[in-house]
């Protein structure tokens, strides 16, 4: 099943870790440490209560200095989209709030990663669709030529793409059991931004 087709079937709390593990792969782009989100990863375990969710949320926010709407990221558009990520969670946990902020926290963590990897500054602004290039939207929505679902697409964001998709398999197997294998899926993605990061950063000293 492609990614598109995930998000669209995922409830409530698939669609929350989705968006969620998406945020936390890119949250060193906003200076936090690996547990700062942890707070929002307890709230959609199960016994979490129905308003724990909204609770965290402003926490974590308050955290990683992101409560303004819509900051700049200093002309980062990297910075800038994960920054959003955080902003515009809903904090109504329901699928119908849910859904729009995954999927945009799913094409965000995908752009990010393009980012990172230098790959955006050689696109084609004409050859791309929602906001991604048309060989990865291909990808995403699992219509890459051949049955390949990363053809034309980088190792670094072909890796980020199978994170997505195996956070939410995980949650659609398993229920809320899913959540710990989701998280490790979601920490050993936030390592290889990390070190993506450093890498941008020394191509740039």
């Amino acid at each position: 099943m492609s990614l598109v087709e995930l998000i669209a079937q995922a409830d409530e709390r698939g669609l929350a870790v989705s968006g969620l593990a998406c945020l936390d792969r890119c949250v060193p782009l906003l200076g936090g440490d690996d547990e700062v989100l942890r707070p929002l990863w307890a709230s959609l375990a199960e016994g979490a209560g129905p308003d724990d969710w909204a609770g965290r949320l402003e926490e974590v926010r308050g955290k990683l200095g992101a409560a303004a709407a819509d900051g700049d990221g200093d002309g980062d558009e990297a910075v800038a989209l994960a920054r959003r990520m955080l902003t515009t969670a809903p904090a109504r946990r329901s699928a119908a709030e849910l859904r729009p902020w995954a999927d945009a926290c799913s094409v965000a963590a995908l752009r990010i990663h393009r980012l990172l990897d230098g790959a955006a500054a050689r696109d084609d602004e004409a050859d791309q669709v929602g906001g991604l290039p048309r060989a990865l939207h291909a990808a995403r929505a699992g219509e890459s030529p051949a049955g390949g679902r990363t053809e034309g697409v980088s190792p670094l964001v072909a890796a980020e793409l199978r994170r997505q998709v195996a956070v939410l398999e995980r949650l659609s197997a398993h229920g809320p059991t899913g959540l710990r294998g989701a998280l490790e899926v979601a920490t050993e993605g936030r390592r290889v931004l990390r070190a993506a990061v450093s890498r941008r950063s020394r191509r740039k000293d």
